[in-house]
């Protein structure tokens, strides 16, 4: 780019950070010396390329979404939590917001996210354990207890029966006495990457999907700030993808999602912003900034190019990042702190909308009160007394973070041209036929594609641990500690006991046949084609539990046996 069109776009983005709003804050460095907003190139040079840099807040947005970067607002710290039954874990909640944490994100147990019941046969063992049981809307209402969901945006971590529990949701913002149309957060949603990583679903793909567009029919009508799709890489990332799989499979995912949105005749305009993100911070410090600045690039042109998204807020790709779990050690515990600000670190360098920081413990258990407080503590630290919010994306236009951003983006591309030729060879069945991308998506879940090559890089990167080639401290060097044993959190059986009785209670006080009245109608909806939002709404309210709606779905759509690899 010559020196004129670099200089005109340093205007552009000057006469937008000046008009807009920035936080009250001491933008210097620790000796005192002011920082500008951003850095570019000197006035006067030509930079070959630098059209794919750009400034913050402009197309591609590799930069970044906003032209003030942190300077207009600081990520959002969102500690994802969820531990025992609703009471325990709202008390949590009330501890990380008194300390400063900015948004809830909650985190379901093993029933919960499998669609059952906490009475279910198969639960037993697992209720409360890898977080919060939720058997109804009046277990939502108590997590929620003196907490205004109007105020406080919320994420929660669930795919498979993520719209029954949604329907929860919105029922205890109702009981609260708030207008549901106001909510804000994030719902997971994501089932692509149940079938591609994480294994929990309810139902086959295209029932899955059914219900994903209806919800995002739902929300784009009356919930406009809600985001009702959360697109995980994270699970991906943590099965042994590589960046650059993650990165990919997460982007296609997304693509996906947008196809069926605009098979549902909706405008990309108005429901692709209601599209967020969920990414992993690994260790590899440097390709993890440039992952995240790839993959603001490649969604920006590919909304704008391929799916004809002409609003800036439809080619946004707003984040949020979780740091490695798989990276956290059982060895010398005390070293994850170190981990987890490094990638911590590298999350908010690449531009991270809201952050979660992974607690030393979690390797172990779920985390302890103390263990809990050290990684929020981590971003504060970050966020009040390193400067790394002082100036928008303060890595842009290193040799180094250009070269791997560059590099990340074409091997992703090369992925997308392999889903899609996959697609291509779908198409003609008529199985497939809601996108190119979609289609190339459900073949490789179909046939284990994605499981294959996600395998793949998980074995080579443990063969290199063997050898020595990786290193991590503590495990396969440095192993001298005088670290002893951690007091972990853990989870009473009584937990379960109670969960189970509080169910059977409310079971017995509530007017059955209302319950099974809405879950006929609800039926009726799943069968006819219409929305089901709605009437699952009246499922919940009836006090219909996740277990007994999942149970119906069921029964009406069959359930889903991925294929056998060898």
């Amino acid at each position: 780019m010559d020196a004129d069109a670099i200089e005109e776009g340093r205007r552009r983005w000057q006469a937008r950070y000046d008009s807009a709003r920035t936080r009250d804050a001491d933008f210097s460095t620790l000796s005192g010396d002011p920082v500008e907003p951003v850095y570019g190139p000197r006035p006067g040079d030509t930079v070959d390329g630098f059209e794919r840099i750009g400034w913050p807040g402009e197309y591609p947005f590799t930069r970044g979404l906003y032209p003030t970067g942190y300077r207009g607002r600081t990520w959002t710290i969102r500690q994802f939590a969820g531990f025992g039954n609703a009471e325990q874990t709202n008390e949590r909640y009330k501890m990380i917001l008194e300390a400063g944490g900015g948004g809830l994100s909650v985190a379901f147990d093993m029933p919960t996210l499998m669609g059952r019941d906490s009475d279910d046969p198969r639960s037993l063992g697992e209720v409360g354990h890898c977080g919060v049981a939720i058997d109804s809307a009046a277990d939502m209402e108590v997590l929620f207890r003196d907490i205004p969901l109007g105020d406080v945006t919320t994420s929660m971590t669930i795919s498979g029966p993520a719209v029954p529990v949604f329907c929860m949701y919105l029922v205890a913002a109702e009981r609260q006495g708030i207008d549901p149309g106001v909510l804000n957060g994030t719902l997971q949603t994501d089932i692509f990457k149940e079938y591609i990583a994480q294994k929990e679903w309810l139902f086959p793909p295209e029932p899955h999907l059914r219900l994903i567009g209806d919800l995002m029919e739902h929300c784009a009508q009356g919930i406009p700030a809600y985001k009702p799709l959360s697109v995980s890489g994270y699970h991906i990332r943590e099965a042994g993808a590589t960046a650059a799989q993650e990165l990919a499979y997460t982007l296609a995912d997304g693509f996906g999602y947008v196809e069926l949105g605009l098979s549902r005749g909706l405008d990309v305009n108005t429901f692709a912003p209601g599209l967020s993100f969920f990414f992993d911070a690994h260790l590899d410090f440097f390709e993890e900034i440039a992952k995240f600045r790839a993959a603001r690039r490649i969604w920006a042109r590919w909304m704008r190019d391929v799916y004809g998204a002409s609003s800036e807020k439809a080619q946004w790709l707003r984040f949020h990042t979780q740091t490695a779990g798989v990276s956290l050690t059982a060895q010398q515990p005390y070293n994850n702190v170190v981990r987890t600000a490094v990638e911590a670190l590298a999350a908010v360098l690449g531009g991270t909308n809201s952050l979660h920081t992974n607690a030393l413990d979690e390797t172990l258990a779920l985390p302890s009160e103390q263990a809990a407080e050290i990684a929020l503590r981590t971003q504060q630290v970050l966020m009040e007394e390193t400067g790394v919010a002082n100036v928008a994306d303060p890595l842009g236009g290193s040799w180094f973070i250009e070269a791997l951003t560059d590099r990340i983006e074409a091997d992703a591309e090369k992925i997308f041209e392999q889903i899609k030729e996959r697609g291509a060879r779908a198409v003609p069945n008529g199985k497939h036929p809601i996108g190119p991308v979609t289609s190339g998506i459900l073949r490789g879940i179909e046939d284990g594609w994605f499981t294959g090559e996600i395998a793949e890089s998980a074995f080579r990167y443990q063969q290199s641990l063997e050898k020595g080639d990786k290193r991590v401290v503590g495990v396969n060097c440095h192993h001298g500690s005088v670290t002893g044993d951690l007091e972990i959190l853990r989870v009473s059986h009584e937990v379960e006991r109670d969960q189970v009785q509080a169910l059977t209670d409310r079971k017995a006080a509530r007017d059955d046949t209302r319950v099974r009245s809405a879950l006929q109608a609800m039926l009726a909806a799943a069968r006819n084609g219409s929305n089901m939002i709605e009437p699952m709404l009246e499922a919940v309210r009836a006090e219909a539990t996740l277990g007994e709606i999942c149970g119906v779905l069921r029964d009406e759509w069959g359930v889903y046996t991925e294929p056998a690899g060898f």
